[in-house]
């Protein structure tokens, strides 16, 4: 599909937002608008996206926390395992 010259009329705050969103990911000012509107387009409204966005952070912290609790396990599994393969090789077992 091809794009046609629009003129649109921003606020100051919108303009650099949409700049600022253009620069971290590495496109325009006119893609950013346009991806803007196909979600407008699409029926997402921004209270939604807040709202998953919020979802997608605590998501995010939870994860974190179970991933270190795995990884705590993982290293108390790999004491006792070496603790046992102490023991039976007739060492003293280390605490």
């Amino acid at each position: 599909m091809s794009a046609v010259l629009t003129n649109l009329y921003l606020e100051t705050p919108q303009r650099r937002f949409l700049e600022s969103r253009a620069k971290r990911h590495g496109t325009n000012l006119s893609s950013e608008a346009r991806a803007a509107i196909d979600l407008y387009k699409a029926g997402v409204s921004l209270p939604e996206l807040e709202l998953l966005d919020a979802a997608t952070q605590r998501a995010k912290a939870d994860l974190d926390a179970i991933a270190a609790v795995y990884d705590g396990a993982e290293r108390r599994a790999k004491k006792f395992f070496a603790q046992i393969e102490a023991i039976k090789a007739g060492k003293p077992a280390r605490a």
